[in-house]
């Protein structure tokens, strides 16, 4: 597969504290607040859905504290057994699977021509 120098782009620009847990967090990390540097609802929604199908995650709300501030908060609170730091790690490495499948699919359906075609 050709790999896409938009990628290696995107990864360059990653800042520094990309992600990072705010004040707050309980001491056995079951409940945190994560600060996402760089994303908005785009992420943020997947990402609370990705999490939240992890039957240990009892919580995952995410916000935008301001329209004019780039960053996200996401907040997960979780069974004892599991922290939210590896919740939100099986969450983003789920969302990237899934995201993977579903440009496998749209990439094989291009190839075999297998799309409605519309004329405008």
């Amino acid at each position: 597969m050709e790999v896409d120098s938009v990628n290696y782009i995107a990864l360059l620009e990653v800042p520094d504290k990309k992600i990072e847990i705010l004040p707050g967090a309980s001491s056995d990390l079951t409940s945190v607040t994560f600060c996402v540097r760089e994303e908005d609802h785009t992420l943020g929604n997947s990402l609370r859905w990705a999490v939240m199908q992890n039957p240990q995650v009892d919580f995952c709300g995410y916000s935008i504290p301001h329209p004019s501030e780039a960053k996200m908060n996401i907040r997960i609170q979780t069974v004892d057994q599991v922290t939210a730091v590896d919740a939100l790690d099986k969450g983003i490495d789920d969302l990237k699977s899934i995201s993977q499948f579903i440009k496998a699919k749209f990439q094989q359906r291009v190839q075999e021509g297998n799309y409605a075609k519309i004329d405008c």
